[in-house]
């Protein structure tokens, strides 16, 4: 087994001491980088970049020769899942994703299998597998997944949704069949995310994009208690190492603690909430991820700077804290202002683990 040469991901998730806090972006591989761009056009559409291990390998790596980042996220889409189901995904340019055979009817649930990770979903196996071998042990893989909740507002609206009209019908007037739906999500996720660390993931992130939608009661009816249930099913050792499990739920900063109590390892922070609120609520149970607003990255450097070292003084002194962006980049971000971002996390963060 290949020595990990950096780390401090791992540590930071697990509340253990590291040197200075670890960083890594959501969407790091993507949009904002020309060389992303270039290896965009050679697959000709998104999807022949997420099916092609070798390009989704590509992809993963381009981050890392820019920045000194602490951790590679596998290039890939949360929607992977509903595709090996059989939706059938496509892309169309402005319109984001959509299924030709949207989820509706308890025929459809019915209808629906668990995929096996090395047979339908073999591409993000080999794609794990690849960068892991071309990383080397210089950092961490993080492997992913999208929430058993946010896979079916998509399967259910049969694409993106401004009001979530269908799903949130089919959850109040038919809330059995919203369940079952659910359940076979959470089968299908819990089996692909220990495919990724069997393959070589060595952290995971589960993506609750619209658990934020939902009413309290609700987020914890239908999206909660089976990311729990994932959780619980998760490998946490392999290699000879624990594997952090990170859970995020945009605009969910109103439930951080039933979310901690999961089980998971480290909480994802949008920019809507304090961090120093975040972790005062949560204590020591969970180690916390973000949480600056993509938007900074359009301000000056030295504006950029400044925030970071308020995120940096807002989270405090001791490990536990692993620095990112609240959501994913936009894709016009100025790669050399993420490059002040990390500079100026492991700059500024060091006097915060000192002894």
């Amino acid at each position: 087994m290949i020595e990990l040469k950096n780390d401090r991901l791992l540590r930071a998730l697990l509340r253990q001491p590291v040197d200075v806090t670890p960083v890594w972006i959501m969407r790091q591989a993507g949009r904002y980088l020309p060389e992303y761009r270039a290896v965009r056009e050679q697959a000709g559409d998104f999807k022949t970049l997420c099916t092609t291990p070798e390009l989704a390998c590509e992809v993963t790596l381009q981050p890392l020769r820019r920045f000194p980042l602490d951790a590679a996220i596998l290039f890939s889409d949360i929607l992977t899942i509903p595709d090996a189901m059989g939706l059938e995904l496509y892309f169309t340019e402005g319109e984001g994703p959509q299924f030709r055979k949207p989820v509706r009817t308890a025929a459809d649930v019915d209808a629906l299998p668990v995929p096996d990770p090395e047979v339908e979903l073999r591409y993000v196996m080999d794609a794990v597998r690849l960068v892991r071998r071309e990383l080397n042990g210089k950092v961490p893989l993080i492997g992913f997944a999208g929430s058993p909740w946010t896979l079916a507002t998509y399967m259910v609206e049969g694409g993106g949704s401004k009001d979530f009209g269908l799903v949130k019908r089919m959850m109040f007037d038919q809330p059995a069949l919203m369940h079952r739906l659910l359940d076979v999500l959470a089968d299908a996720v819990t089996a692909y995310l220990n495919a990724q660390v069997a393959a070589g993931a060595q952290a995971l992130m589960l993506f609750d994009t619209w658990g934020g939608v939902l009413t309290p009661r609700d987020y914890r009816a239908f999206s909660l208690q089976y990311m729990e249930r994932i959780v619980r099913g998760l490998t946490r050792e392999h290699e000879g190492r624990r594997v952090p499990v990170i859970l995020f739920t945009k605009n969910g900063g109103q439930w951080l603690e039933v979310m901690a109590a999961t089980g998971c390892d480290a909480l994802g922070v949008d920019w809507t909430t304090d961090l120093g609120d975040a972790r005062m609520r949560v204590g020591n149970s969970v180690a916390l991820q973000g949480n600056m607003d993509p938007s900074v990255l359009y301000a000056s450097a030295e504006r950029i700077r400044h925030e970071v070292g308020t995120i940096l003084e807002s989270y405090g002194n001791g490990s536990g804290h692993v620095f990112n962006l609240g959501h994913g980049i936009h894709q016009h971000a100025d790669p050399e202002r993420v490059a002040v971002v990390v500079d100026a996390v492991h700059d500024l963060s060091r006097p915060y683990h000192q002894a």
